[in-house]
């Protein structure tokens, strides 16, 4: 037998996802072409997306659950004039074909601004928001009637950049999108030719920054096949992503052991790192104490 080859080091691959894939697809290759099982991934993008998809390589899965990616920005492209059932080009067009050829700039930009800011969003039918326990896309494949009810989420942006009508007469606009978590892009193609009386769908979209992560960082799967390779390891995963705290020699021996250590007075989950710059847990403040949320390099 040849020799087993040691497992790669700890850290994040920030991957520029291609249309068609799944991102449980993105992991197989992924655990592939790393040479591990432990791999993981953050903030899903539906198949017909592209762009930034945070993978976690070994103990970095850990930090998968606790990432601040509550903020999320993208390029996409809505057409309006024609609405589908899955309110993106994946799905069957509903109803008859609108005109489109009294919508201008000006229409767009006036119906585009209810939908920015905090709003109440229904999200699409086909999505993966659970009702009872049941995803909404598995209701629907099993031929049930799905409503959802409305949730809040933050449009901080709903931008026109380019407005263009195609030649069968539907009007495409590229947009820009900055959102909350939990916000879908393809809700809002759809509430804004609902708006505007025409129907609309998604026709593209591209993830372009999830919570620090961004275009910047990221390389698609066929770079990485050639070239694999961490984007960050652990401790600029850490870094990156958390505020930081550094301990000398004793609170860095006793959190490898989970021990807890005086509160820092840092808000939220931080990084805690050893002199040596290795990032060693997540912590959080509880009153006067700081407890681990995941110890990231225990004793060994």
């Amino acid at each position: 037998m040849p020799p087993r080859q040691p497992p790669p080091p700890p850290g994040l691959v920030i991957v520029d996802k291609d249309r068609g894939p799944t991102s449980h697809d993105v992991v197989g290759r992924l655990r592939r072409i790393m040479g591990t099982r432990k791999v993981g991934h953050a903030g899903t993008l539906d198949p017909m997306a592209t762009g930034v998809l945070v993978i976690g390589i070994e103990r970095a899965t850990k930090l998968l659950g606790h990432l601040s990616l509550d903020t999320k920005a993208y390029t996409a492209t809505v057409r309006l004039g024609a609405a589908t059932d899955t309110d993106d080009a994946e799905g069957t067009p509903v109803g008859a074909p609108a005109d489109t050829s009294r919508i201008d700039d000006e229409a767009v930009r006036a119906a585009m601004a209810p939908l920015t800011g905090d709003i109440e969003q229904v999200p699409s039918a086909v999505s993966a928001v659970k009702i009872d326990g049941k995803r909404a896309y598995q209701r629907v494949r099993d031929g049930e009637t799905v409503e959802i009810p409305a949730r809040p989420v933050t449009v901080s942006a709903f931008d026109l950049h380019a407005l263009r009508r195609s030649e069968d007469g539907f009007l495409d606009l590229d947009v820009v999108v900055e959102c909350s978590s939990g916000t879908y892009v393809r809700a809002l193609a759809r509430d804004l030719g609902a708006a505007l009386g025409v129907g609309g769908h998604l026709t593209a979209l591209r993830r372009t920054r999830v919570g620090p992560f961004t275009l910047a960082h990221a390389r698609t799967v066929e770079q990485l096949a050639e070239s694999p390779g961490l984007s960050l390891d652990l401790a600029g995963a850490v870094a990156t992503a958390f505020p930081r705290r550094d301990l000398g020699v004793d609170d860095a021996a006793a959190v490898r052991y989970g021990k807890s250590l005086p509160a820092a007075g840092i808000g939220g989950t931080y990084g805690v790192f050893g002199p040596d710059g290795a990032a060693l847990a997540l912590m959080a403040d509880r009153g006067e104490a700081a407890r681990p949320v995941v110890v990231l390099a225990p004793a060994g």
